[in-house]
């Protein structure tokens, strides 16, 4: 849509209104795509934490990760293919130590693994302690 307005010599301007309707389509978008996103909840998580409890004490079995591949339960060293034998004649849940600075994707990527699938998952966690 363009609107002719006459110049002051004589000549007919053409103001073309598609730019503002561009931008303004694009303010729109940009608008919608700010106030539609859902919002962050406000959950603070804090894990809970002891002074006195050392992994001695912890209930069996006490699957300890440290790295990806670098898992210990109940001490042993445990590749992560094995834990399903392993954890067979275990009853009750699963112990997960892993230090509190550990990466948030370490336990994300463990938890997802096959091998714990069906396991009830506690999490236990160590800052700072010195045996």
């Amino acid at each position: 849509m363009s609107l002719n307005l006459p110049s002051r010599d004589g000549r007919r301007v053409q103001v073309d209104t598609a730019l503002a309707i561009v931008n303004i389509v694009l303010l729109l978008i940009f608008y919608f795509l700010i106030a539609g996103q859902a919002p962050r909840l406000q959950t603070p998580l804090e894990l809970s934490s002891t002074a006195t409890l050392s992994p001695e004490n912890l209930p069996s079995p006490v699957l300890e990760v440290r790295g990806p591949e670098d898992w210990l339960l109940d001490g042993d060293p445990v590749r992560p293919e094995m834990l399903p034998a392993a954890l067979a004649s275990v009853p009750g849940p699963v112990h997960l130590l892993m230090d509190r600075r550990a990466p948030s994707g370490l336990l994300v990527q463990v938890l997802r693994r096959p091998e714990l699938a069906g396991h009830d998952i506690r999490l236990v966690t160590l800052k700072d302690f010195a045996p």
